[in-house]
């Protein structure tokens, strides 16, 4: 039992770190309503539960876990590694800060308590580029400045309160500091999931949790859905109009290594022209976690790749347009007059069709069955001479043809490129130039397509036969093209087995492509199965919100 006057040791915080990643998910949906800054995408709640489950699954895999300095430098070292968002970003660098602080005060004292809090918000200041106002950031330091009014005579206990206190009273302000904020009429998300592990903190040293009469909103908001995703319609039309910003489409997240603190600088400048929200954080061992909210994902990777080498990069498209209507398939989007080349392509799930939309493609939505009706009136819908079409796997071939024969008769050039897959769909589209001749164009798409090699993962619905055994519902599978070659009662397993055999012929890059059934933490645990077995090779993610299949694979 933790004494009042204890210092803080390995298991008060390995205790600190239980309490507070249990308070996040029961408090994730709570956080994510509340979530319109930097973007509005209502994954605050999510996003820290992931960065906080990692950390404590760093500290359960961690051998060095005796000692407070230890305890945190696991935490600090999982967190870093499974971060997701920004608000993960600054969780992970806090943590960092903490555990830099108390390698010389072991165990935490309250004055060793309060200088580790006082280093964590200097990191995270550190790592920020344009730190904002009103946001986790204030809290935090905040709650370091409570902690460090103390005088002699304050035990870690009073030392813990007074942090929490101040960031519940930092919390409160957070509302006039930001206009978002005060547009909305909410505090801000991120301060309220840091307030809640500083609270779990409290609960540890006095063994009573704070009882908080806070006031996190001052209009009513919309109940939120249990999986948080960017295409999720968590908020009605009349909030997301009252929140303004600058539009930035996407977030890249990916870590750095082979760098030094030159080519960093560097990088940090290029992504601040770029766009905003950006951190970089070190994990003390030569890598860095980079984030960065912008418009072009592409040029954010490239200032990345002349910073060092890059691995796991994740690319979300936050996909706001999918707050203000559903999906029906057969929707598609009429493009500009044109009088050239337009590449149709047959997506499903409200961020792919982003993806697609964004690389210049017109989009033809499927999340219901495609029809040859429905395909055939897309395609007389493009206003364009020439159409090249990706099928993405929607209709089969026989449906193809018979799509193309009619199409042909309204006197224009239609070509039909072998995608069966979204993921062959966007590695095509990316190679594709208006400005060459049509028949070069269309081969570079074709053989782009044809060179990736995909799969995904499933869960088999029914008993059935194939040609690696009887699958029974439940199952997951995994498919190599339109083949099953695996089948596992875990889904993480079979995921990890459908890219070792995918890989098993080489490749550089993996595209993961995500599926709105999809377990929040799939690509985590299967980013680290290839980094610990296919450390060659880069990962990109996105969040496609396909219904189909819980995850696509690409691999080039």
């Amino acid at each position: 039992m933790f004494e009042a006057g204890d210092a803080v040791d390995a298991r008060a915080l390995r205790r600190w770190a239980e309490l507070g990643l249990k308070a996040i998910e029961e408090r994730r949906d709570e956080i994510n309503v509340l979530n319109v800054f930097p973007v509005p995408d209502g994954d605050t709640g999510t996003n820290l539960l992931i960065t906080v489950r990692a950390a404590v699954d760093g500290l359960h895999s961690s051998g060095t876990s005796d000692s407070a300095a230890g305890v945190l430098e696991a935490l600090a070292r999982g967190a870093f590694t499974g971060a997701r968002g920004n608000s993960g970003v600054i969780l992970a660098q806090m943590l960092r800060g903490m555990a830099d602080a108390t390698a010389t005060d072991d165990p935490l004292d309250a004055a060793g308590l309060a200088r580790a809090l006082d280093r964590a918000a200097a990191e995270v200041m550190r790592a920020l580029s344009t730190p904002a106002d009103g946001t986790i950031v204030s809290v935090l330091h905040a709650a370091a400045a409570g902690a460090s009014r103390l005088g002699a005579g304050a035990t870690p206990a009073d030392v813990a309160l007074a942090a929490a206190d101040a960031a519940a009273a930092a919390l409160q302000h957070t509302v006039t500091q930001l206009d978002v904020l005060a547009e909305a009429g909410v505090v801000d998300a991120g301060g309220l999931g840091l307030l809640i592990l500083l609270d779990a903190l409290v609960e540890v040293v006095t063994g009573q949790r704070p009882d908080r009469c806070l006031t996190l909103t001052t209009r009513p908001v919309p109940p939120v859905r249990s999986a948080a995703r960017p295409d999720d319609s968590r908020f009605d039309d009349t909030l997301v109009h009252d929140v303004t910003r600058e539009t930035q489409d996407y977030e890249v997240m990916y870590f750095v290594s082979d760098s030094d603190d030159e080519h960093l600088e560097t990088l940090r400048t290029r992504l601040d022209a770029l766009g905003d929200s950006v951190a970089v954080v070190g994990d003390g061992a030569g890598t860095w976690s980079v984030h960065v909210h912008c418009c072009d994902p592409g040029a954010a990777v490239e200032a990345g790749l002349a910073a060092g080498r890059l691995h796991r990069i994740e690319i979300t498209c936050f996909a706001l347009d999918a707050v203000h209507g559903d999906s029906c398939a057969g929707e598609h989007r009429h493009p500009p007059a044109a009088s050239g080349r337009a590449v149709l392509a047959v997506v499903e799930g409200d961020g792919a069709a982003q993806l697609f939309e964004a690389e210049g493609a017109v989009v033809v939505r499927a999340d219901r069955p495609m029809t040859i009706p429905g395909l055939l009136d897309a395609i007389r819908a493009v206003d364009a001479p020439e159409v090249l079409v990706l099928p993405n796997g929607s209709l089969s071939e026989q449906n193809l043809v018979a799509v193309g024969a009619a199409a042909r008769e309204d006197h224009r050039a239609v070509m039909f490129l072998p995608s069966w897959s979204m993921v062959q769909g966007l590695a095509s589209l990316a190679v594709h130039d208006a400005g060459r001749d049509s028949v070069d164009d269309a081969f570079t798409m074709t053989e782009a397509a044809a060179t990736t090699r995909w799969g995904s993962l499933r869960v088999a619905q029914e008993r059935a036969l194939t040609w690696v055994g009887t699958c029974e519902p439940g199952d997951s599978l995994g498919l190599a093209g339109h083949d099953v070659v695996v089948i596992e009662h875990d889904l993480v397993a079979a995921g990890a087995s459908l890219l070792d055999k995918v890989l098993a012929a080489g490749g550089e890059l993996v595209t993961m492509l995500v599926g709105s059934d999809a377990p929040e933490d799939l690509t985590e645990q299967l980013t680290a199965h290839l980094d610990a077995h296919h450390p060659e090779v880069e990962v990109v993610v996105y969040h496609g919100g396909q219904g189909s299949d819980l995850l696509q694979l690409g691999v080039e």
